[in-house]
């Protein structure tokens, strides 16, 4: 194994403003909105309707294709509606909306200790499929279907994703020091359905109490190691992570079962543990609130549909004296900014920052031409040339972007907009070329099939 990946930056953490807070359950007062695309894929289709009541545990809309997934209600309660609601992205999108009646009565057996658990690989893909699980690190790909590739038997390494890079965000370290052995039989089921491969927990030197955790709940067990890694973002990236441990370099283009990997968030792995043993879906997961404006700093396990004013509402809201300037969704690297508080969290929200002041707001000012320093090309993870990348942009030269730098390729981590000593606002240009050129792909696709 290596000892780190290609590029990659040093900023600032902030972990402790919320590092030293122990997880705990936070449960809604307010209605529950369930966006149905809150995953990687086509969106899930409806199987309740206005009027009808339901049960935390409850199956609310069943994944609509290969690629989508199960959403489970996280409440007690009626339906409200079923109606557009603005989103996370800023999009208003088709959601299940639930008066919540704050009882959280369950459905039967669901929670309940399984005395003997299927794991056959269709018992645990069954499971994992039903329970609505996706990548919890940020991208919601559906789990069911990244457990599932073409050659189980090609797959060398199964890495238990607990890097958590993202400055300021702490709530896997506070769940691998709370449910380490939790997290560790998740990896065991998981491995049993790749025969050939290890399992190898991966976890940032910054977060001690959590290596050590993990380390004791790993002691006799033979197929599974904990790896601990020098701090640098974007440690927690896939393919940061297969660089290290498998020492393979690949394209966007291919997945990590291609690189004979498989890459789940350590929150991932203790789900498919409470779906294959306990008989739970996933309908709340860990998420960190941070930021200088609020008033209380906290590591929760919230309830889906959760609107993020009652979550900031939790923490004692803002600080005395202070006005919210900002507000993002995940961490500052790769997160989104909010348009409002009042927008629903969903399955793959890992934070919500507060801020009293904008950094993009005071980076813009400081805005120079591009100095040609090359430092953002030495950072990028990819190994990229944002600079070129950033020049056919601006002369709308998309197909260099695209063919001859291979600007596609790029993550969107934010690293080289950091480095940049003319606060250029590079990833931003880059996501916006991103989805003009998909857009146009589309466009031209469609126009095809006329």
């Amino acid at each position: 194994m290596k000892s780190t990946f290609r590029g990659g930056v040093h900023p600032r953490e902030r972990k402790e403003l919320s590092e030293g807070a122990a997880l705990r359950v936070f449960d809604a007062k307010g209605e529950m909105v369930f966006p149905l695309a809150q995953h990687i894929g086509k969106p899930a289709k409806p199987v309740v309707k206005r009027g009808d009541a339901v049960l935390v545990g409850q199956l609310i809309a069943e994944a609509d294709g290969f690629v989508s997934a199960n959403i489970i209600c996280s409440c007690s309660g009626k339906v409200k509606a079923v109606e557009k609601r603005r989103t996370i992205s800023g999009a208003m999108l088709e959601s299940i909306v639930i008066e919540n009646d704050g009882l959280y009565n369950k459905k039967e057996g669901m929670g309940e200790k399984v005395e003997e658990p299927d794991l056959s690989k269709e018992g645990i893909l069954a499971k994992v499929k039903e329970a609505g699980i996706v990548g919890l690190g940020g991208a919601g790909f559906p789990t069911a279907v990244k457990l599932a590739p073409r050659d189980a038997a090609a797959i060398k390494y199964v890495i238990a994703n607990g890097a958590e890079c993202e400055p300021y965000l702490t709530c896997n370290d506070q769940l691998m020091q709370k449910y380490a052995p939790e997290i560790v039989e998740g990896l065991e089921i998981t491995l049993k359905l790749f025969p050939n491969a290890v399992g190898v927990i991966a976890i940032e030197r910054n977060k001690p109490k959590a290596i050590e955790a993990m380390k004791k709940a790993a002691e006799g067990k033979e197929k599974i190691q904990v790896l601990d890694l020098p701090t640098k973002y974007p440690q927690g990236g896939e393919r940061s992570l297969i660089q290290v441990v498998a020492e393979v370099d690949f394209p966007t283009s291919k997945l990590p079962a291609d690189a004979g990997c498989i890459v789940d968030n350590v929150g991932t792995l203790y789900a498919v543990q409470r779906a294959v043993m306990y008989n739970e879906p996933l309908f709340s997961h860990v998420m960190t609130v941070s930021g200088d404006a609020v008033k209380n700093p906290a590591n929760l396990i919230v309830r889906d549909g959760t609107s993020f004013r009652e979550i900031m509402e939790e923490c004692g809201g803002l600080k005395d004296g202070l006005a919210l300037k900002k507000a993002i969704c995940g961490g500052p690297m790769m997160g989104l900014t909010l348009s409002s508080l009042d927008i629903p969290i969903h399955k793959t929200t890992n934070g919500l920052l507060l801020w009293a002041e904008d950094p993009l707001e005071k980076a813009e000012i400081q805005m120079t031409a591009c100095l040609h320093c090359g430092r953002c090309t030495t950072v990028c993870p990819q190994g990229l040339m944002p600079q070129m990348m950033a020049e056919a942009a601006e002369h709308g030269d998309m197909e260099r972007y695209e063919t001859k730098l291979y600007g596609l390729d790029c993550i969107a981590c934010g690293s080289c907009t950091y480095i940049c000593p003319a606060k250029r606002p590079l990833t931003q240009t880059f996501k916006q070329v991103k989805a003009e050129i998909l857009a146009a792909k589309r466009a031209a696709a469609a126009g095809g099939k006329k």
